[in-house]
């Protein structure tokens, strides 16, 4: 595949968990190894749900990105052949473009096209404690075109639940490019595969449940998240056997231990040969291990909190020089310059 630009943002809710390295953080490593990558801290997309309560905001966005550079995603990495850069690390709302493209974008979307957003309908009706009937929920797929569109991104990762949401942004951008003459390259889906972490109560892991196993968490930490976990509940008993399938806990150790450990598990679970005790006291080290890399360089990090701020406004700079270029070709197509 030929190097392209690609462009993936992520709301700032705060710390990242597990479920946010494995279902997003570790596509954004490859990526930033094959192609230029532009990652944004997507705080005004967070105003679509959150608009009632902005304060923890701006200590939501260092905290993340204290996460995603503690993983590895870079801002100095060396480009790939034909690209001035790698990664770019940039804020959402320090783009003021995004906001422009974005009300000229809204400009020429049928609100029949908002309104069929399948997402849209399945929060709406959901989600009981929020007040969702706003236009900027509803338009939140008109400024996620904005987003990717305003870098002319060729591809956009994203799972198989927001695809829809990527389809009505190529609806849009080819809207666009019919009215006013070719603008924008059609932003392409890269489908991955985002599995689905189960957190310590068996539900898929969220930060909303209180079952996330968090990258920064300490050993001791861990341990008091892992040894209560939920297991087989058809083993009431240390001598009733189980089936690994249904088990949180040998989820966890299918992508963190080792083959020997996983059979062990497998076998012992199914023939009672082993307690659940003994099976989550055997996932203990494996995910300690894994994170501590991560949790000493961002000790490091959180030390140097300027570190955070440098790569910002560096992401800042070359994203706001890209927006302004594309939005003078915008004005020029609508013949408003």
């Amino acid at each position: 595949m030929a190097n392209k630009r690609v462009l993936s943002g992520m709301r700032p809710s705060g710390k990242l968990h597990i479920g946010h390295f494995h279902g997003v953080l570790e596509k954004w490593l490859k990526l930033q190894k094959e192609h230029e990558c532009f990652f944004f801290v997507a705080d005004w997309h967070a105003l679509t749900t959150e608009y009632n309560n902005p304060s923890a905001i701006q200590d939501n966005i260092r905290e993340m990105v204290i996460d995603w550079l503690s993983v590895g995603i870079e801002s100095e990495r060396p480009a790939p052949e034909g690209f001035n850069q790698g990664s770019t690390i940039f804020l959402q709302s320090a783009i003021k473009e995004h906001a422009e493209l974005h009300l000229l974008l809204s400009m020429i979307t049928p609100l029949s096209w908002l309104e069929r957003n399948p997402t849209y309908k399945e929060q709406v009706e959901e989600v009981k404690d929020k007040d969702l009937h706003t236009y900027g929920f509803l338009g939140y797929p008109v400024l996620q075109t904005a987003d990717i569109v305003i870098y002319k991104a060729n591809m956009v990762p994203v799972g198989i639940d927001q695809a829809p949401h990527l389809e009505l942004s190529r609806e849009i951008t080819r809207r666009f490019n019919f009215l006013y003459g070719d603008t924008f390259p059609e932003p392409q889906t890269l489908l991955t595969e985002t599995p689905k972490l189960l957190g310590t109560d068996g539900r898929k892991m969220s930060k909303s449940y209180n079952n996330a196993i968090f990258l920064s968490d300490p050993p001791n930490v861990i341990e008091k998240k892992i040894l209560p976990m939920m297991t087989d509940p058809a083993r009431q008993r240390r001598t009733d056997k189980g089936n690994p399938e249904v088990c949180p806990v040998y989820f966890l150790h299918k992508i963190y231990s080792s083959p020997e450990t996983i059979k062990w598990v497998e076998e012992g679970c199914r023939t009672a040969g082993i307690g659940c005790i003994e099976c989550k006291k055997s996932l203990i080290p494996s995910i300690v291990k894994k994170l501590e890399p991560f949790q000493k360089k961002r000790a490091e990090l959180v030390k140097n909190p300027d570190i955070v701020n440098q790569v910002l406004n560096k992401g800042n700079e070359k994203a706001k020089n890209i927006a302004q270029k594309t939005m003078m070709e915008v004005r020029k197509a609508l013949k408003i310059l």
